[in-house]
């Protein structure tokens, strides 16, 4: 999870001249980051560099990034009025500058590499729109859901047409596969998580299945909502480091693989504990069906470069 980033001094110098948006909207920028991470470590998969607000601004949200502070969204949804004026998108077009880069990106990775193009889930989107940035501790999110039900599930239903809609079109402008980021999923109950974030889930799940690509669901702090989880359709149930795999799959089974579980801070170790952990990690899924390695959330800007080269030569040794 995010591959590109500060961490690496190609993707600094690329900053240096461009704002984070610019990253994201001038596919030619958005290409080049999003390699940047396969020419320096080969890795198996390249992730589209954009952000999962991005489709957000044409459904109507006034979207900025403050340096430090991470996204603001100045007109947030607060009233029934708020989302009835959310507009529907047509991904191809109001999207343009991303389905671009998924090209370009498509034509310049080797055959071998495949290309996941992601977006995120109804929940957490709504969660920085309503909040206007970054959520927590959900108070008008949560307000809303606890007093206009109604309004919260119109809600949701037209941020899952945004999702299914760009995942379709990223599908077609050549991702080999697609992931749905549910970042603050995990602060719901069992019950909360069923009532309004299951069914809008597994309405996406199922418009993308015809498109016959690998799809991929991960929570943050979800290890409480494993069975929930189950439920959504996904080929590809991602979780973090808080979650054990043997606990995963006797909720699983089977029928979905696995992806994680590393903690990113783990990164910040000595070569002998990252080369430790790395095993532990594919010692606990070892002889489980359809494991993929991954960090349990997304690396840190301050990561060593080498702490990564010591544990993909850790995975590579092992295979």
């Amino acid at each position: 999870m995010r591959q590109a980033g500060r961490y690496l001094p190609e993707y600094r110098e690329v900053r240096s001249k461009h704002s984070f948006l610019d990253l994201c909207n001038i596919p030619e920028v958005a290409t080049e980051v999003t390699l940047q991470p396969i020419r320096r470590f080969g890795f198996d998969a390249s992730i589209l560099f954009s952000d999962i607000l991005i489709p957000l601004v044409p459904m109507g949200a006034k979207l900025s990034f403050e340096e430090g502070s991470g996204p603001h969204i100045s007109n947030q949804l607060r009233t029934v009025h708020d989302v009835d004026a959310m507009r529907s998108i047509e991904p191809e077009s109001d999207l343009k500058q991303v389905m671009s880069a998924v090209k370009m990106i498509r034509k310049e990775l080797p055959e071998t590499t495949a290309l996941i193009g992601f977006a995120g889930a109804p929940f957490t989107l709504a969660s920085y729109w309503v909040e206007g940035g970054k959520p927590d501790p959900f108070v008008n999110l949560k307000t809303m859901m606890y007093r206009e039900p109604g309004t919260f599930r119109s809600m949701l239903a037209k941020l899952g047409e945004t999702v299914s809609r760009t995942l379709t079109a990223i599908v077609k402008a050549g991702a080999d596969a697609i992931q749905v980021f549910d970042t603050w999923g995990g602060v719901l109950a069992k019950h909360e998580f069923r009532e309004y974030n299951l069914p809008v889930l597994k309405g996406i799940f199922a418009q993308l299945r015809p498109l016959g690509v690998p799809m991929t669901y991960f929570v943050k702090d979800g290890g409480h909502l494993l069975s929930e989880v189950k439920e959504t359709g996904a080929d590809v149930i991602g979780i973090d480091w808080r979650t054990s795999f043997g606990d995963a799959r006797k909720v699983f089974g089977k029928k979905v693989s696995v992806q994680g579980n590393l903690d990113p801070t783990v990164l910040f170790g000595d070569e002998k504990t990252i080369r430790r952990e790395t095993r532990r990690v594919l010692e606990e899924a070892k002889g489980q069906a359809g494991h993929i390695f991954n960090l349990g959330h997304g690396i840190l800007p301050k990561t060593p470069i080498q702490s990564v080269e010591f544990l993909i030569d850790e995975i590579r040794c092992a295979r």
